[in-house]
């Protein structure tokens, strides 16, 4: 074995990830399989969304789950997990919605809260004993956002959602310390995806712009090799932490 295959290798691993019908999610599932990952991509629509400029590798296997539905999940995690075990999870899943705070409907605040907090949650707790088991040693990431630190616009309910996910990150990192799991989150900056297309405008993407010193958007792969280091063997002494991908925007000052 390569010093490179040594720490940076994910063949043997069965990787979990949600929200991997398009975009980020889609995108970071192609990876860790490219890396040599067992990778079970779950997803509303239990396929992909979008084509992708990349042959699907076969170690990839699509299946649907809706996050919001504790029943579903539980249902879903037992048959992977019994079918060989879990050894990583990535709670990507996550809405959003740009409406002004005075007009939010209670529909639109749980709805989004559902999939970005109770999702993130209540996959973690039924990935948990075959993480546990691991014999690799489970990982969970979960992806946060820029919004779990800045405050923007007509996105309220997917800040205070994204917030959550770092405090579940850092509170399941310490009470899972001693079950051979560890926790970590990552916070991507501004990526191409159906889910930013929904909130941008002009305006919008300008002021984006101008806050990050890199000036430009992220590309999908550079958010993927986070992902694949943290539940790679070379990320098991990190765990409680986030790891901000964001082309320098959280650092500026001005």
């Amino acid at each position: 074995m390569s010093y490179l295959e040594k720490f940076y290798s994910l063949k043997g691993l069965r990787v979990v990830i949600t929200g991997a019908s398009s975009g980020l999610g889609l995108h970071q599932a192609i990876a860790l399989a490219h890396c040599g990952a067992t990778v079970f991509a779950l997803s509303r629509t239990g396929m992909p969304k979008i084509e992708v400029d990349t042959q699907i590798p076969e170690n990839i296997f699509f299946d649907s789950l809706d996050v919001s539905s504790l029943s579903e999940i539980r249902r879903k995690f037992g048959d992977i997990g019994a079918s060989g075990g879990i050894d990583v999870l990535v709670n990507n899943a996550g809405i959003t919605q740009r409406v002004r705070a005075e007009v939010l409907s209670e529909e639109q605040w749980q709805s989004i809260h559902d999939v970005n907090v109770d999702g993130v949650f209540w996959c973690s707790q039924a990935a948990y004993p075959f993480l546990k088991k691991s014999d690799h040693v489970g990982r969970i990431i979960n992806i946060a956002s820029m919004a779990s630190y800045l405050g923007f616009s007509e996105v309220v309910p997917y800040s205070s959602s994204k917030s959550a996910v770092l405090g579940i990150t850092r509170g399941l990192a310490v009470e899972w310390s001693n079950d051979n799991i560890l926790v970590n989150s990552i916070s991507p900056g501004w990526f191409p995806s159906l889910m930013n297309q929904q909130v941008m405008d002009a305006d919008r993407k300008a002021k984006i712009l101008n806050r990050m010193p890199l000036r430009r958007f992220g590309r999908p792969e550079e958010l993927s090799a986070m992902t694949c280091f943290l539940a790679s063997p070379a990320a098991t002494y990190i765990t409680g932490q986030d790891f901000s991908v964001d082309g320098g925007a959280l650092a500026f000052g001005f």
